[in-house]
């Protein structure tokens, strides 16, 4: 996981300062002290209320109808993107992934051209509010709780490591390169195999 791994790298450097401040002020480092150091190393580093937020939004505009397992399907898919070469690092920059133009008052700001984005709800020229604040409260602390640490458990991927999906009802020209992994409510889940 490319985040676990920069954090855990993070860790290692705060060690490294750390134990070479201490030496170069001829202090010793207790071992009280090293071992809350290595505990920050080995411990996974919670994701931040931000990306939960942002996977709080995409299951929202995704799947709110969908339940729990349409949820966590949804869930699955942004995370394996996350976690692959191919897309961005973050949950967030999953979720707000595509091509982007130009504001025309050419101010520098820059928009999602409409209908390109990864998750079509983000750039679909409708407004993003949430209508169901019950229904998203209930998302949002869902996916705290599988995304913190204190109540993290492992999942099994119900997607099969799937990174694409679409409704049932559609059928996008890129289902023919990827591989059919689920059929989950009224999406059919795919991943992109790496070659």
């Amino acid at each position: 996981m490319k985040i676990k791994l920069l954090n855990i790298m993070s860790a290692y450097l705060v060690v490294f300062i750390v134990t070479v401040s201490a030496h170069s002020m001829n202090e010793v480092l207790t071992n009280q002290e090293a071992q809350a150091l290595e505990q920050i190393v080995i411990e996974d580093i919670p994701y931040t209320d931000n990306q939960i937020t942002c996977l709080a939004d995409n299951i929202y505009h995704e799947a709110r109808g969908q339940g729990k397992v349409g949820w966590l399907a949804v869930a699955f898919v942004t995370v394996n993107r996350m976690n692959d070469n191919r897309y961005p690092d973050t949950i967030c920059e999953v979720v707000h992934q595509a091509p982007t133009r130009e504001s025309w008052k050419k101010n520098g700001k820059y928009y999602p051209i409409r209908n390109k984005c990864q998750f079509s709800w983000y750039c679909d020229g409708k407004a993003d509010t949430i209508h169901n604040k019950k229904l998203y409260d209930d998302i949002y602390t869902f996916i705290h709780y599988i995304m913190t640490p204190e109540y993290q458990i492992d999942y099994i991927d119900i997607t099969d490591g799937a990174t694409h999906y679409h409704a049932d009802y559609v059928t996008p020209a890129w289902a023919e390169t990827k591989t059919k992994t689920a059929e989950i409510g009224d999406h059919i889940f795919y991943r992109w195999e790496t070659k």
